[in-house]
């Protein structure tokens, strides 16, 4: 009983932490980004207004200390160092994802001309790392995973059942989920709260699963990743305080690979990405030139900004404009109607997997 008590009270401690140190940590880098001129431009409002930028450390910061609290507790309180090395390979991992996502959202900051010649060969000026460059620069967030042989080699393939691909699935396997969900989940971006809406829903998809079938360890972390996204999510909800950058949707990215893998829930997490992939091939149509924009109206609705679908954006700014009984779209009803989609996916996923 008092076991159950203490773990009970470090699982609130934990939470409370991610939380806390999210909100405030999100709360100071408002202000701070806002001084030294770190802002973006919300280009789905129509007076294009300045908010700070690259705020996406600062939950990723809150995820990291609250799993090292975990730690803390775990190894000092009770003794136990079990999954501790899973625990440090997820913290790390998500670290270098969200620094190179940091270090892509300096880069497509304004450039200058001392680093002209480094933005030339990384990609367009003031753009960031473009292209292929992309894939291959998030490639080091796949490594701490693969030296240390995560997951298990043994999958499920339709018709064939399961099948052991050896040393394939940390070569190969964990290399495409890492990069791929580096790269995808960034993929849907540019509304207010939506990017980290996503990792809420996918963590309570997660979570759930991870109770389910018997690793309470990373239920934890789901756990403690939607309170740090939560704690983001006041100040990047509609209308945003503060956008969440590369760093935020790589390192989310990163650690639903580490879900896919540790959790052996790489066909659930594949199912999740759904609307990624499909954005993916939207994309790939535009030769990955489109953005997601609308084109904001004075009286604060959307408009298609063309007439070709470029992106999910586009097809359910479209779709809503088309059964509102006004015909109006607003930010948020976009953003509503893909959560509801990933919703919809995480509920059936469940379902199917258990």
């Amino acid at each position: 009983m008092v076991n159950v008590l203490i773990n009970g009270l470090i699982l609130v401690i934990c939470l409370v932490v991610a939380f806390l140190l999210s909100f405030d940590f999100t709360k100071n880098w408002i202000g701070m980004a806002r001084r030294n001129g770190i802002l973006g431009k919300d280009m789905n409002k129509y007076d294009k207004r300045e908010v700070s930028d690259f705020g996406g450390m600062m939950p990723i910061v809150a995820i990291i200390t609250a799993i090292f609290v975990y730690i803390f507790f775990n190894t000092f309180v009770f003794k136990n160092s079990s999954q501790s090395t899973e625990l440090f390979v997820i913290i790390i991992t998500v670290i270098v994802a969200s620094l190179i996502g940091f270090f892509n959202d300096v880069l497509s900051m304004k450039v200058t001309k001392d680093k002209e010649i480094f933005a030339e060969f990384l990609g367009r000026k003031g753009r960031g790392i473009g292209g292929w460059k992309r894939m291959l620069f998030t490639l080091p967030a796949a490594i701490p995973l693969v030296v240390m042989n995560a997951g298990i080699d043994i999958i499920s393939l339709p018709i064939l059942g399961q099948v052991w691909i050896g040393l394939a699935y940390p070569l190969v396997v964990v290399t495409i989920a890492v990069v791929g969900a580096t790269n995808g989940f960034n993929l849907l971006a540019g509304y207010n709260g939506l990017e980290t809406g996503f990792g809420i829903i996918m963590f309570a998809g997660f979570g759930v699963l991870a109770l389910a079938t018997g690793q309470p360890w990373l239920a934890l972390i789901a756990a403690i990743a939607i309170l740090a996204l939560i704690g983001f999510l006041i100040f990047n909800k509609f209308p945003a305080k503060v956008f969440p950058g590369d760093s935020l949707t790589f390192g989310i990215g990163a650690l639903v690979a580490c879900f896919a893998v540790f959790g052996n829930m790489e066909q659930f997490a594949l199912f999740l990405f759904i609307p990624f992939i499909i954005e993916g091939f939207l994309k790939w149509r535009s030769k990955f030139k489109a953005q997601n924009f609308g084109r904001p109206t004075k009286d604060g609705y959307l408009e298609p900004k063309s007439k070709k679908i470029y992106s999910l954006t586009h097809f359910f700014l479209r779709f809503i404009k088309k059964i509102k009984p006004n015909h109006k779209v607003r930010e948020t009803d976009v953003v509503w109607a893909l959560w509801t989609l990933e919703i919809l996916l995480v509920i059936i996923g469940i379902l199917l997997v258990i």
